[in-house]
């Protein structure tokens, strides 16, 4: 990474799992560098969705480097969720063509329910199906596939937490890391960030600010794919040997089964 840099440049690495992102700074000059980005980066910033793309290069090992604007800002609040301008920009998300037609030239195809449930039936190993909560919730999902096929299906970005959204000093608002995003049903994204964020009671005001009306069978599939992402949580989680994590999981399933 330095070679791309004078001398001058003090370039730290940005912490993260990958351990492929990186800050640069000279002077004034400020970036955010990351290795072997998607180009689905480019569109990600022509839509002034992620911080400004400054240039691409490309190493002579093969890796590309995607270097964006650092901005100084911070992430959201879990309160700040109920935001009208989360629901706005997660609209416009699920709206934009140049990002699905991106996705699309990238080789993602559209996930379909049935497809998330044979992966959780797969993943999900013999000692947690024992569990109550994922028991019920894996039958939950095998008696409900059929309520919540919808022909909808746009770009999500998979995970919603606040800690995803930067607010900037400038005051625009931004949703970062986008490494596991997919083409699927927009309710993948709303019931997540509802069932995270927003009290049952307001859940209407938010997804009218969104821009629809709240409806059975939204709310429906809001909750299908919602315990559908939980049980992969939980999975990964204790593969991980995150024990604590995975409870914490698990006490959310349990939560939203009790939803009314």
């Amino acid at each position: 990474m330095e070679h791309l840099f004078g001398q001058d440049w003090e370039i730290v690495p940005a912490g993260g799992a990958t351990g492929e992102a990186f800050f640069a700074k000279h002077k004034e000059q400020r970036l955010f560098l990351k290795r072997n980005s998607s180009p689905f980066l480019a569109v990600l910033s022509a839509e002034g969705i992620v911080p400004k793309l400054v240039w691409t290069k490309r190493l002579e090992n093969g890796d590309v480097i995607t270097a964006q604007k650092w901005l100084n800002g911070r992430e959201l609040k879990q309160a700040e969720m109920n935001n009208e301008r989360v629901a706005r920009l997660l609209n416009k998300i699920h709206s934009s063509e140049p990002l699905l037609g991106m996705l699309k030239r990238l080789g993602k195809s559209p996930l379909y329910p049935e497809t998330l449930l044979h992966m959780i039936e797969e993943e999900v190993d013999v000692e947690l199906k024992e569990n109550k909560a994922v028991a019920h919730s894996i039958e939950f999902l095998r008696e409900e596939i059929l309520n919540i096929q919808c022909e909808e299906k746009t770009v999500c970005h998979c995970d919603v937490n606040h800690n995803n959204w930067l607010l900037a000093e400038n005051n625009q608002l931004y949703l970062i890391d986008w490494d596991g995003a997919m083409i699927a049903d927009p309710a993948m994204d709303m019931g997540m960030l509802l069932y995270w964020y927003i009290p049952k009671q307001k859940w209407a005001d938010w997804v009218e600010r969104y821009g629809r009306m709240l409806t059975d069978e939204l709310m429906l599939r809001m909750k299908w794919y919602a315990i559908a992402q939980t049980l992969t949580s939980i999975q990964w989680h204790k593969s991980k040997y995150r024990l604590q994590e995975m409870n914490k999981w698990l006490q959310f399933l349990e939560g939203i089964h009790q939803e009314n």
